[in-house]
């Protein structure tokens, strides 16, 4: 269906949904986002922006397969637009030149698989999560050595900008920036699950006493 032989009823109505599925999104009710995401897609399903942004939704919840489908969908009708070929970089089999220089640097950094592997996933969730917004790339290096620099530091390794600048042979001022934008547009806090490897997350324990403080006022709310 052409996009402009969609009535303006249907479009107003899309465009309702998919603002309230951007609310849903900011305060992370993900399964909220994606339904009305695909009430809007239903009425609008030529959109291409609307399934980039379905594909952001989908990564931030973890659903990858889901996402890519979205962003397989994205291709089809924006298949010239100017991020295109990053987001056909994530159906490739091979790895990305940033990729690549983030596995040989960290493989002879002596980090551990899991970590390393914990850092391909986070550069694939910031290459979804920056959407149709641009991503330049003039030196991959800078972007591995965030991303070295960011993984490390959330699993309370030690990640220091100088030796990670040296290791990359990059500025060490690029590489903070570029930590702020992907913690920024991954909303990354320390210790973040969806990255961390180790056996036992810190967080559990500020859980565990959130839950304890919540069955405590429980039970004196109930004793008065």
């Amino acid at each position: 269906m052409n996009p402009t032989l969609t009535s303006p009823a249907k479009r107003k109505k899309a465009e309702a949904l998919y603002q309230e599925a951007l609310e849903a999104h900011l305060r992370w009710d993900m399964d909220q986002a994606v339904k009305n995401l695909e009430a809007a897609l239903e009425l609008t399903p030529d959109n291409a922006s609307y399934h980039m942004t379905l594909a952001q939704i989908l990564s931030r919840a973890e659903d990858f397969d889901r996402a890519l489908r979205a962003l397989a969908n994205y291709l089809r009708l924006a298949p010239d637009s100017k991020v295109a070929d990053r987001i056909e970089q994530l159906f490739a089999s091979g790895l990305d030149p940033v990729e690549e220089v983030l596995t040989n640097k960290m493989k002879s950094a002596r980090q551990p698989l899991d970590i390393i592997g914990a850092a391909i996933q986070m550069w694939m969730e910031f290459i979804i999560a920056m959407g149709e917004d641009p991503l330049p790339i003039p030196k991959p290096e800078t972007w591995a050595a965030a991303l070295d620099y960011t993984v490390r530091k959330l699993n309370l390794r030690d990640a220091s900008l100088d030796d990670l600048a040296a290791l990359y042979a990059v500025n060490g001022e690029t590489i903070r920036k570029h930590h702020k934008e992907i913690v920024k547009s991954l909303d990354i806090m320390p210790c973040d699950y969806r990255y961390f490897t180790g056996s036992q997350n810190p967080l559990d324990k500020l859980v565990e006493a959130a839950e304890l403080l919540e069955e405590l006022e429980t039970r004196f709310a109930q004793e008065a």
